[in-house]
Formats: C-alpha cells, structure tokens, sequence
C-alpha cells in the first residue's frame, strides 16, 4: 500500500490547524486535532478537542465521516488513547469506524498511553505510520509535554517597551508604553493561561486587575511574589480576591504580614527564600503540582530576572513601541543576569509581528545553560 508522504503532510498541518482551536480550553489535556479520509483520499470529516472532559478529536471527526470511514485514513496531531479516563478509549472508535490507516503526527508520552495505542491499533492489522510534521506538533503542545515530563508549567515572559528598551520613564511613568492593539493582544494571551505572576513592585505601582477583558477560555490565578510579605491594604488584587483567585506567594516568617489578605480571600503560599528572593523552581513546582499547564510572567524587572536566573523562561513575548525616554530608567528583564554573551539564553522560532504602531517579537528559548540558580 502506497502512500503520499506531501498528502499526509498536508492533511496534518490542518489537522494541527483544527488542534490550535482548543488552546486555553482543554488543558491540562493536549491540543489534538483529527481528520477523516475516504478511501478516495476525499476529506470527509474532521475535528479537534474541544474542551477539557468533552469528546477528542477522533471521535468527533469520526462520527462526522460516519461509514464513510471505511477503509479510509484518520490523519491525527497525537497518538489516539488507549484507556479509560474522563471519555472512553480512542482507539475503539478507530477499530469500530473499519479505518484501514492512522497517520499520527507523534506518540503521546502520558504514561498509560505512551506507545500502546498505536501498538494496539497495528495489532490490530491497521497500517500506522508515525512522525508525520512531528516537530510542529510537539511545539504546538511544548506546555503539555513540558508538564508532563518535568511537572512544571511552560512559562512565558511578556513585557513592554520603548525602542531603548525601557519598560518606563525615569520617574516610574509607564501608562502606556504600549498601544492599545498590543493591550488587547495581551488579554486574549491571559484568557488562555492558568496563573498570571507578577511583584509586589507591580501591585504598589500599578494596582492591575491582571484579570482577561473580555474574559478568555480560562480564569487565570493572579499570583503575587513577595518575600518580605509586604503588600499594599488596599488594591485591586485584594479587592477582587473572592471572585477571581488570588495566590500571594511568601516566606515563611512574613506569612503574619498577610493575614488580612488572606481574610479577603487571598491563598498565602510559604516557598523558601534565600538571598535571590523566593524560590522560582519551588513556585512552578506547586503551581505543576495544580496541573497548571502554561502561566504568564507579566514583570516587573525583579521578578523577570528572578525567572531569567532561574533559567526558567521557555518563551517571550517583546512589545515594542516606536518611542524613546532615555535617562536612567528601567529595562524589562533584571535579576542576577549573565556576566558573558556566550551564556544569553538563545532565542529560537522567533516570529515578528506588527500590532498596531507597535511590534511584537514572540519566541522560545534555549534552556541549554547549566548555571540555573
């Protein structure tokens, strides 16, 4: 049996098209996406998931292909399952559908699947073929592999600033930097994360809401680091707490200091400190422990460069707007920082994209670095 490897490519870049859809509301399950061919190679049903608990891509593209499926190919972003968790197993409605072929885009490394559905599927006589756009679909669910194999969140980094490169003026002016296109852009990105982080320097500052408007797929928590336990009495945050979730993370001898807080409706979190701040690896541990997939770092400088030193920035979103401040004002990222070139975090997949009057450059990064603190 012959096969068009550009067909199947094809087939898959829309089938990891369809997955895109469910960003932000299926996590901490993958993104997937599914597409039905007729043995006449003629698309004849299609899907994605859709929402956390509700039916996978399989199913759904199945059931629109009805007996069409038979003898046709299932073209899928992921490996289909093979046990029972919130929806039956997806390999039944394959073997149940009389498709002769799966084309999966790469095997999914959760535990009670990893390798047994395709196993179970080739077993079965259907002719499976792996690895079709593989690292386009390993980056499109980068947060649910990441989850899955260290038990931390992907983590974003997303700032503002000036064509010098500052986040504010010199006097701490910085409404707005930013346009009010590249405002909205950053709304949608909080609509589909689990935990927005920010300072206790953003919180005196600002007073942000840090909430999604108009709201997204997800309710992110607003997480607040501060390790002397210092907060303002009376913000936003607090004032917000019992309607929107507000996690303020501290050191175990400032937890006193957040009483009130916490009274408001506020969860205190106790993480270790050390002369740098608040652990960062210790903070993603429990927010990876609460099956948070992805969680956005929105600044200030300290708490950019905290996650910097950390080596734990897998992604960035730059907004940079057509103006200058000069002065001694602030850039986005401080912390420790590096003291050679050579040891920059490299970004990769960069992508350029005008929003308005501003640009936003969005990347990964390379965590090859060793000196993570």
């Amino acid at each position: 049996m012959t096969h068009d490897p550009a067909t199947d490519g094809r087939w898959m870049r829309h089938a990891l098209a369809l997955a895109a859809r469910g960003r932000g509301a299926v996590e901490p399950n993958p993104l997937v996406g599914a597409v039905v061919l007729a043995a006449d190679g003629r698309p004849v049903g299609e899907g994605y998931h859709e929402r956390f608990g509700g039916p996978h891509a399989e199913v759904i593209a199945l059931a629109a292909a009805g007996d069409r499926a038979r003898g046709g190919t299932l073209i899928v972003t992921l490996e289909p399952c093979c046990h029972h968790g919130k929806t039956p197993p997806c390999t039944d409605a394959v073997l149940r559908s009389e498709i002769r072929r799966v084309v999966a885009a790469m095997a999914d490394p959760f535990p009670q699947v990893s390798g047994g559905g395709l196993k179970l599927l080739r077993d079965a006589g259907l002719d499976v073929t792996v690895g079709v756009c593989e690292t386009e679909a390993k980056r499109l669910n980068a947060p649910y592999l990441k989850l899955l194999g260290t038990g931390k969140p992907w983590v974003i980094a997303k700032w503002a600033m000036t064509l010098d490169g500052k986040i504010a003026t010199r006097t701490g002016d910085s409404k707005w930097v930013s346009g009010e296109e590249s405002r909205r852009r950053v709304h949608e990105l909080r609509g589909r994360v689990d935990a927005v982080i920010v300072g206790r320097g953003t919180v005196t500052a600002d007073d942000p809401l840090l909430t999604a408007r108009p709201p997204g797929p997800r309710v992110a928590t607003r997480v607040v680091l501060t390790a002397s336990g210092e907060l303002p009495e009376h913000c936003q945050l607090r004032a917000t707490a019992k309607e929107v979730p507000v996690l303020v993370a501290t050191a175990a001898d400032s937890e006193a200091r957040l009483a009130g807080w916490a009274a408001d409706g506020a969860e205190v979190l106790l993480l270790p400190a050390g002369d740098a701040g608040l652990s960062v690896d210790a903070l993603l541990t429990e927010l990876g422990r609460r099956r948070m997939t992805t969680v956005l770092v929105e600044g200030g400088a300290g708490v950019l460069g905290a996650f910097l030193d950390a080596n734990a920035i897998d992604e960035v979103w730059a907004f940079i707007a057509p103006k200058l401040v000069g002065g001694a004002a602030p850039s986005p990222v401080a912390g420790r920082g590096v003291e050679r070139i050579a040891d920059a975090l490299q970004a990769a997949e960069a992508t350029v994209e005008r929003i308005g009057a501003d640009v936003l450059i969005t990347a990964t990064l390379s965590t090859a670095r060793t000196d993570s603190g």
